[in-house]
Parts: structure tokens; C-alpha cells; sequence
């Protein structure tokens, strides 16, 4: 392992991400299969935009999708983690990922998923994790539900319904009083501890 883990499991770490990680990462990012829920497939140029608009997420954040290695072989799979995202016009913390088809079915997404989601709990101190995709993503939905996320509402974004799913802090919720996840529908009224994008 050359670089400190960010995040640490027992099959994976997660680390920050580097232009050098471009060839990697653009086999899921320009991957019309992979990214197929997503939009399109990713030029070059745009996998190096991603890298970076992620390096700065890093300062300004001290969060982002950090690179998904690996550990008995130090294998590139992907990238995991938490952004800032506007969602129906609300601010929320969202943990998303994307990992190369190899990779996928292996419980590496899930792995990743639940890490992060420890990590905004325990170390970030965030109220509320979120993670949305298209309604007919149905693999990105049951990574949500294995890591204790339920669906809080949907809504429509370029032209596809999504929806999303939620999860509280139970210590921040017992220090803010925030409603139980079976009555929560919207991120609305929610304060991020962090500043839009």
C-alpha cells in the first residue's frame, strides 16, 4: 500500500484520487455500459475534469469519491465516496460510486458504501446520508437499502425519475432532535454543516 488509506476495510481502501489514476478510472467512467444510469460515457478530457473537481472537493470539503483500491492485489475498481449535491433544490451529503464491470457483484460497491456511511457518521459528524439514483437502477438501489438506507422521496432530474434514499446519525439525531427516518420524506429543512458547491 503506497499512499495512507483514507477509508480502510477488510477487502478494500479507499484514497485520494490523482491525475495518474485517469487511464484507470475512465474504464468505468467512459464505459457506455457502466454509465448507462449515469448519462453517457465520459470523454478523456471529462475523466480528468472528475479527478480534479474531486481534488478540490478534498480542500474545501475534506470529503469527495476517493479511489477504490483493492488490498490483496491493489487493484483500481473504481471510485466511492461523499459529495455535496443539490437534490429537488436542497443541499445534501450523498455517497455515490461507480465501479468497473470486472468488479461489479462482488460486494465491493456495498463494502465501499457502508464504509463511507461510517465515515460522515463517525468522523464528519454529518446528520443525514444520502444516496440517489434512477429508479430503474435497481443494483445502485439495493447497495442503498444493504447499508440501512430507506427511500425518503422521488423526484425527476434531466428527464428520469430518481429517487432517493436516506439514512440518519443516530448520535446526531438524539443531539438534534431530528425526526426518525420512517417520517423523514424530504431533505427539506435539513442545514448541511457544509457549504454548497
Amino acid at each position: 500500500m503506497t499512499t495512507n488509506p483514507k477509508i480502510e476495510t477488510e477487502r478494500i481502501y479507499l484514497r485520494k484520487l490523482n491525475l495518474n489514476d485517469c487511464s484507470d478510472l475512465a474504464k468505468v467512467l467512459s464505459d457506455p455500459v457502466s454509465m448507462i444510469h449515469y448519462g453517457g460515457a465520459f470523454s478523456f478530457d471529462k475523466v480528468e475534469q472528475w479527478i480534479f473537481k474531486n481534488t478540490k472537493r478534498y480542500e474545501t470539503d475534506d470529503y469527495g469519491l476517493w479511489a477504490m483500491i483493492r488490498k490483496s492485489d491493489d487493484a483500481f475498481m473504481g471510485d466511492c465516496g461523499i459529495t455535496n449535491q443539490i437534490v429537488d433544490g436542497e443541499l445534501i451529503q450523498e455517497i455515490g460510486y461507480h465501479v468497473i464491470r470486472n468488479y461489479c457483484n462482488m460486494g465491493y460497491a456495498t463494502e465501499s458504501a457502508l464504509a463511507c456511511k461510517i465515515h460522515a457518521f463517525k468522523n464528519l459528524k454529518i446528520p443525514i446520508i444520502y444516496s440517489y439514483t434512477r429508479v430503474d437502477n435497481l443494483a445502485s438501489r439495493r447497495v442503498a437499502e444493504k447499508i440501512g438506507m430507506i427511500e425518503t422521496k422521488r423526484f425527476m432530474s434531466n428527464g428520469h425519475e430518481q429517487i432517493l434514499y436516506g439514512v440518519i446519525n443516530k448520535l446526531s439525531a438524539q443531539q438534534v432532535d431530528a425526526p426518525e427516518p420512517a417520517t423523514m420524506v424530504s431533505p427539506a429543512s435539513q442545514t448541511s454543516h457544509r457549504p454548497a458547491r
